[in-house]
């Protein structure tokens, strides 16, 4: 019997081993799930003198109206969450696109055990990052002094938050509509709070209210009332400028008390219908498992493979970040359409809106990224502009909900530009034209929107160092490069000749600082003489968050004009390379102490090279248009090795509204979009062995490295859709066309591939087509 089981047994065996692909195809693939590998504390290490990314740990949804985050910060300070912080003064709606704009509408829920403590010090909770769950769609803390668990998951424009209590005859709940104006009312009958906030930083905006309604699934047995340090019991409405309310009730130990909050710039009608809408009837886990399928859906549009955990973890950490700013400010009608609060005038308005954003970051990779990837949703950012433009009479460089008074240039040429000849259509691109052509020619009535210094730009070709604008010559170099931003549009539209050929010529004007003697940008007084004295090192002055080092490579559009003006190709590669054996240092004297960009610099041991703010974050890729494109690929790979990691420190400075991550995402996929208006990204390193592009017409481009490794981050040959591929850049129409780039990757660089001339990329100065006369200051 013993020898028939063991007979038996064996045939058993048998039929496993020869049949392995048949219990193999039995098995599932696992779902891929990219928001599991996001990291929303990547960044969160940041100070106000050194910003390792500047973020907050946002669970939102993607492009969501409302984020929400834990706020260890005091109230008003842009600091919102700082990874070294013990405690957690309530968890906060914001609308925060970087702590230096901080935010908007925003107002705060704390439960609180014990003691009816409303004041943000008192009710605060120490708190650990062991007990802390933190995910795009979902995050959990355990609030050790009220001994309570907090967990928020949420939808565009409503949350649900979960508390579960210890046993208590003292459970609350503060809400805390902060100060500068709130209103807040509880009305015990129906468990429900309503009230708004005004609370908002930089713009000004018209009317501001931000609305909110709050549902709990548990009665209150007693209610407060409070106003800046008074706590009134029993009362149920406070209006002053600091307004907010407590409610109360008994808790047995792990019990759980669900609220449903929504909230709205339009009204508190509004509110409710956003909360009826977003909510219906789902419980928390059905809102988490909406919220986690939103985040797989648009993450999963770029899918990495063949990389260390590390480097997959920082991919889509950075991918998360892309994916927030800006923000929708529109909602949604009881009939489903579309209508938003004006910052302008207080009114409102059918169509789109979005806020959040400075185009100053954000036109050199994110609006790119974008188009790229997600054009749908930039098709209803570009009818926003438009809606913008109607009801404000300008483009917004910086929507913090309005007109922001910070940053310089005029780049919301490019955004818009660039949306049109990428091929997104299906709004108004002739008023856009339009605000082109206004913001172009006109200050604004700040100095961050229209042009500051126009009367001298369009005469002169550049803006005088010696007349009192601040950040002369970078602001002439951004000109001039918007400036070529609408020469591209004004084509694609058949505009009128002369129109196309004045900011065809308009856009050569970063020739009239370039300076023989230095090799470098400089600024130029009004009479066509040179700053003097001239520090390259210098920070400020006639830059932007940078020096000469930095600024003298902004010249997106026309790299060989650049590469001429240097002296040739050997020259501009010295000059490229120089940018990182140059020791770091600086000349902080304009702004009287040393800036956290200038520190971040400083200690990256990587020379010059700024990479935590964004004039310089090209400069890597101009190697392709002088002929050593292996350079290009080395510290293409050097800057996402040793700048970027998906831990609280990740960043190398300010992350800025998804620009920072962009730069790694376009990177790490192999290419970059030097020139935004120009349908071309310029060959990098690939940084995994496989990175497929599910594009929205419904195609895939596939970028495959099979030999890619730490080592081998050197392109030895490469093949698009099976051709031999030489050159240094590849068309967005050949991505959006699908297919693969198979790119043969090596340890050692290959110094013939790409260094034909047909090899580079754009420049205006190679553009057979383009206007090509030079307007110079007739003095110089």
């Amino acid at each position: 019997m013993k020898k028939h089981i063991l007979s038996f047994s064996f045939l058993i065996l048998s039929a496993i081993v020869a049949a392995p692909t048949t219990l193999l195809a039995q098995k599932q693939k696992p779902k891929f799930e990219p928001e599991e590998l996001a990291n929303p504390l990547m960044g969160t290490d940041s100070k106000v003198i050194m910003s390792n990314g500047n973020t907050y740990p946002a669970v939102a949804v993607p492009w969501g109206m409302n984020l929400w985050t834990a706020q260890t910060g005091k109230m008003g300070n842009g600091w919102a969450y700082t990874y070294d912080d013990d405690k957690i003064r309530g968890f906060k709606q914001t609308h925060q696109p970087s702590p230096w704009m901080n935010d908007y509408g925003q107002f705060v829920i704390m439960p609180v055990t014990g003691k009816a403590r409303f004041d943000q010090d008192a009710r605060a909770s120490w708190f650990s990052h062991k007990s802390e769950v933190a995910k795009p769609y979902y995050y959990s803390v355990y609030l050790a002094d009220h001994d309570v668990t907090t967990e928020f998951t949420p939808t565009e424009r409503a949350v649900q938050f979960r508390f579960t209590y210890p046993k208590s005859d003292s459970s609350f709940i503060v809400i805390d509509a902060l100060d500068k104006g709130s209103y807040i009312k509880v009305i015990p009958s129906e468990n429900k709070i309503i009230g708004y906030t005004t609370k908002n930083a930089r713009s000004n905006p018209k009317d501001f209210k931000n609305h909110f309604v709050i549902y709990s699934d548990k009665p209150f047995t007693v209610t407060y009332a409070w106003q800046d340090s008074v706590l009134v019991k029993g009362k149920h409405e406070m209006k002053a400028n600091h307004a907010g309310a407590i409610v109360g009730f008994k808790t047995a130990r792990g019990e759980k008390v669900n609220l449903r909050v929504a909230s709205s710039f339009i009204s508190l009608e509004q509110a409710e219908l956003n909360l009826k809408r977003e909510l219906a009837n789902d419980d928390f886990e059905t809102t988490k498992q909406k919220a986690k399928a939103l985040w797989n859906q648009a993450m999963s549009r770029i899918t990495v493979e063949g990389g260390t955990d590390e480097q997959l973890r920082t991919f889509y950490s950075c991918l998360y970040r892309t994916l927030f700013f800006p923000h929708k400010m529109y909602e949604l009608d009881a009939d489903n359409k579309p209508v938003h609060y004006s910052p302008y005038d207080g009114k409102t308005y059918p169509g789109y809106r979005f806020a959040g954003t400075g185009f100053w970051d954000t036109f050199r990779a994110l609006y790119p990224f974008l188009n790229l990837a997600y054009p749908s949703i930039n098709k209803e950012m570009q009818a926003g502009l438009v809606n913008d433009y109607k009801e404000g009479g300008w483009l917004p460089e910086w929507s913090s909900p309005g007109y922001a008074n910070i940053m310089i240039g005029n780049n919301s040429a490019s955004v818009v530009a660039d949306a049109y000849m990428k091929g997104l259509r299906g709004y108004d691109i002739n008023i856009l034209y339009e605000a082109l052509l206004h913001g172009a020619n006109n200050e604004g009535p700040i100095t961050a929107i229209g042009r500051a210094g126009v009367e001298y730009y369009n005469k002169l070709g550049y803006v005088p160092y010696d007349v009192k604008i601040n950040e002369n010559a970078a602001r002439t170099l951004e000109y001039a490069y918007d400036d070529f931003a609408i020469y591209q549009l004004a084509k694609a539209l058949n505009r009128p000749q002369a129109e196309i050929d004045l900011y065809a010529k308009r856009s050569q004007n970063y020739r009239n600082l370039f300076d023989p003697a230095t090799g470098l940008m400089r600024g130029k007084n009004q009479d066509g003489t040179f700053q003097s004295p001239f520090n390259p090192f210098k920070w400020g002055d006639a830059f932007t968050e940078g020096n000469s080092w930095h600024y003298s490579w902004s010249v997106f559009h026309d790299v060989q004009g650049l590469i001429d003006l240097m002296g040739g190709k050997k020259n501009f590669v010295a000059k490229l390379d120089s940018v990182f054996t140059l020791p770091p240092i600086y000349d902080e004297s304009y702004y009287g102490s040393v800036i956290h960009e200038i520190r971040e610099m400083q200690i990256a041991n990587m020379g010059q090279y700024a990479h935590g703010n964004q004039p310089i974050q090209h400069m890597i890729y101009l190697y392709n248009y002088a002929g050593e494109p292996w350079k290009a690929q080395y510290w293409a790979r050097e800057t996402m090795n040793r700048m970027y990691l998906p831990t609280p420190d990740g960043y190398c400075g300010d992350e800025d509204n998804g620009q920072t991550s962009a730069w790694y995402i376009f990177s790490a996929m192999g290419f970059y979009p030097v020139t935004p208006a120009v349908n071309q990204y310029v060959i990098g390193a690939p940084l995994f062995k496989r990175i497929t592009i599910k594009l929205e017409n419904g195609k895939e481009f596939v970028i495959e490295a099979p030999d890619n490794s730490k080592e081998n981050l050197y392109i030895q040959k490469a093949t698009l859709n099976g051709k031999k591929f030489e050159k240094n850049w590849i068309s967005h129409e050949d991505i959006m066309k699908g297919g693969k780039l198979k790119i043969k990757m090596g340890a050692e660089p290959n110094m013939s591939r790409g260094t034909q001339a047909d090899a580079v990329p754009y420049s205006f100065s190679n553009d057979q087509n383009a206007v090509s006369t030079p307007v110079v200051n007739a003095q110089n």
